[in-house]
């Protein structure tokens, strides 16, 4: 299990005390971290983005429920005065025995205690593809 992070005063705070929440399984305090017009923005896929702090509520307690030993990292971060770039990966086994894992970037804005704003670029981490030249003809032809 990771270590919890200290926690300073400041965005990157912010960030720790989710990451520790998380990693506790806190859903009230995870839920706390965010602003109650928390934005979240999906670039990638536009139609998951929403706003609002319930959304986020419902989402984890679905990741407790579903997956008991979820953990969180963060592998590295850049603070950018009230921003936030962090790179996080998290692992777990869902209640039918397959492996959860994501990785990616999440972007945070946030405003005192509270996150404000994220765009996550968070995917699950899939190992089926193929290579650099199978995803790059796919990119070219727009095949799926």
């Amino acid at each position: 299990m990771p270590k919890p992070m200290l926690v300073p005063d400041d965005a990157l705070g912010v960030i720790t005390r989710l990451l520790n929440a998380t990693n506790a399984h806190d859903l009230d305090e995870l839920t706390r971290c965010f602003a109650p017009a928390y934005v979240n923005l999906t670039p990638a896929h536009p139609l998951r983005g929403f706003i609002g702090r319930g959304q986020v509520h419902a989402n984890w307690e679905q990741f407790f429920a579903t997956i008991p030993d979820l953990q969180a990292s963060i592998v590295g971060s850049v603070v950018d005065g009230d921003r936030v770039w962090s790179e996080w990966q998290m692992t777990g086994t869902r209640a039918d025995g397959s492996a959860h894992e994501m990785a990616g970037i999440i972007v945070f804005t946030v405003k005192g205690d509270e996150i404000a704003r994220a765009s996550l670029y968070l995917e699950p981490v899939e190992r089926q593809s193929g290579t650099v030249d199978d995803a790059v003809g796919r990119q070219v032809t727009g095949a799926t």
